[in-house]
């Protein structure tokens, strides 16, 4: 019999005091471990912002790509005014929009802890102070002074989110939708494709649609 070589031995051996080779009841543990893991890291830091949030309304949280922050800004570049990001997440975009003039600009988060993650982009960014993560309900705030509003949330908050901005935003806001388009307006432009797309809706033209539509008379 040939001799092992050093520290073969110790390898898929547990008498030998190596590790062996998962079982089946072993990668059931492993399974169970990650799933109990998954869901402490969603009760402690994602959690606590839904609580009070009816579950039709509710939207995870999932931080937007570099190349989506840059189109979205890019359908909004040369204008001015109050801007929002409506479910702000980790502030990314805040931050960016504040970075190319766009003031004053403010997120809107329920989620403590991403509201704590906002504002450290915000000072490593040397915004700090300069820009605002409100911890509100995005339902709840008046959205009637704000001429341009980022939205990156699911297609199913997207038709009560819809009424939401043409009841209170002014005919000169811009609405810029990421990942998802609102199903019954026509974009102003659009940009990107697949996830990356973002497309631009200016109210004034939502509206004129919407009357036309409601008319019966061709847009």
């Amino acid at each position: 019999m040939e001799p092992e070589e050093p520290g073969e031995a110790a390898w898929g051996h547990p008498e030998a005091g190596g590790v062996g080779p998962l079982g089946g009841r072993g990668l059931l543990e492993v399974a169970v471990a990650s799933g109990v893991a998954a869901w402490a890291t969603w009760a402690v830091l994602l959690m606590p912002g839904f609580r009070r949030v009816p579950l039709r309304l509710q939207v995870p949280y999932q931080p937007s790509g570099p190349r989506q922050v840059a189109n979205a800004l890019a359908l909004l570049r040369g204008r001015s005014g109050k801007t929002v990001d409506l479910g702000s997440g980790d502030g990314r975009l805040v931050v960016e929009a504040y970075k190319q003039g766009l003031r004053p600009a403010v997120g809107y988060e329920l989620n403590p802890w991403l509201l704590c993650l906002s504002n450290y982009r915000a000072w490593k960014a040397g915004y700090h102070g300069k820009v605002s993560f409100l911890k509100k309900d995005l339902w709840k705030v008046n959205l009637s002074d704000c001429h341009n509003v980022i939205v990156f949330l699911a297609p199913s908050v997207k038709p009560p989110l819809a009424a939401k901005l043409l009841a209170e935003l002014p005919d000169e806001a811009r609405v810029v939708a990421g990942r998802f388009p609102f199903p019954s307006w026509t974009p102003t432009s659009t940009l990107g494709q697949g996830l990356e797309q973002v497309w631009a809706y200016d109210m004034k033209e939502v509206r004129r649609a919407a009357q036309s539509s409601a008319e019966g008379n061709p847009i």
